[in-house]
């Protein structure tokens, strides 16, 4: 083959490569980290040639550039920005032609707010927070009739399960006909990780602290012992199940007693063994029976309900390990055993996997 063949091809080749997905990445946390962490463990692969950053930002600063930032290098750019950080920086970092992805890694109330104003552009979003999809259901229905609007894709497989294929198995079961009767799970990494841990010997509140010091709680643990957290969880899987849910219409159990619930955050870990003597004696009370305490989110015949439970030991709730989530599905096609997902719930790494798969099949559009 002739050098001008050989350079044809390549152009040839050049040109029929899926051009850059261009993303900006807001929040720099655990799991914004973990985003940048797996893109630069990308980097000479033919990954890396699939998504372009050029934006970051956290809730102070930012750092912009068209050309790409360098994942390894974009914590440091943000350290040194003096950038400050702006909502409506982003569609500016994002302009042009070609595939435009928001990948939100906050907990932020103001980002998710953005979230249909971007789709409505034709940006997609790809997200962990729950708070888009998992709280009012005007602002659900605003996200799902901007992405037909503007011809986008919500990306929002991390925000239940960490990345596990629920929602994704849920949609793909009514695509194909089926309808679904029922869904319950351990919804929670940081609850099923203190409930497959607690014997009844040790104080619940010295394992919460554990749990909070290896960084599998919030840093207030009320924040996950209440049950909101799974309450949000809950209205994602039931309205992806095509029941839409009000926000306020999931009946839920809080783990927290009002003793509890009423101190400032620095008064919680002092207050912590108010905890024990119930949790002892529902422990005590499902052992003489042989079985287990899992903390679960129900939903059926239209209605919802989210509390600690005790179950059979040979529930197909009542496996699992570590952070495990363990979600069990009835439909026509599961109807006598149903059909159950499990992994991972919880954790930095398998999150941003989840943020990244949803990124990577946008791109491939």
């Amino acid at each position: 083959m002739s050098v001008a063949a050989v350079e044809l091809a390549r152009d040839v080749a050049a040109l029929t490569q899926p051009a850059h997905a261009r993303i900006a990445l807001l929040g720099t946390g655990t799991v914004g980290s973990a985003v940048l962490a797996r893109l630069a463990a990308w980097h000479g692969t033919a990954l890396e040639r699939r998504l372009q950053l050029v934006h970051v930002a956290n809730s102070r600063h930012a750092a912009s550039d068209r050309s790409g930032l360098a994942s390894a290098e974009a914590g440091q750019r943000l350290a040194l920005a003096a950038q400050p950080s702006s909502i409506e920086a982003v569609e500016a970092a994002l302009q042009g032609q070609g595939t435009r992805i928001v990948i939100d890694a906050t907990a932020s109330e103001t980002v998710a707010d953005r979230h249909a104003h971007w789709l409505a552009q034709g940006i997609h979003v790809v997200t962990a927070c729950k708070i888009g999809q998992g709280t009012s259901l005007t602002r659900w229905r605003a996200i799902r009739n901007a992405t037909s609007v503007g011809n986008s894709g919500y990306g929002d497989s991390a925000t239940v399960g960490a990345g596990l294929p629920l929602l994704r198995t849920l949609r793909e079961l009514q695509a194909g006909g089926d309808r679904i009767h029922a869904i319950a799970g351990v919804l929670s990494g940081s609850l099923a990780w203190l409930f497959n841990h607690y014997d009844g010997m040790r104080p619940f509140s010295a394992l919460v602290r554990q749990a909070r010091d290896a960084g599998y709680t919030e840093p207030d643990p009320r924040d996950d012992l209440s049950g909101e957290d799974v309450r949000r969880k809950l209205l994602i899987l039931a309205r992806t199940a095509g029941v839409e849910l009000e926000s306020d219409a999931v009946d839920v159990t809080s783990l927290v007693p009002p003793a509890l619930a009423i101190l400032s955050k620095d008064g919680v870990d002092a207050a912590l063994p108010a905890l024990d003597t119930s949790l002892r004696e529902r422990y005590a009370a499902a052992y003489k029976r042989g079985e287990k305490l899992r903390f679960i989110a129900r939903l059926q015949d239209g209605r919802a309900r989210v509390g600690l439970e005790s179950l059979p030991a040979d529930h197909p709730l009542a496996g699992g390990a570590g952070t495990d989530n363990r979600v069990a599905i009835w439909s026509d096609r599961y109807n006598d055993q149903p059909l159950v997902i499990q992994g991972p719930g919880a954790g930095a790494g398998v999150t941003a996997a989840g943020l990244l798969d949803d990124a990577l099949r946008f791109a491939a559009r």
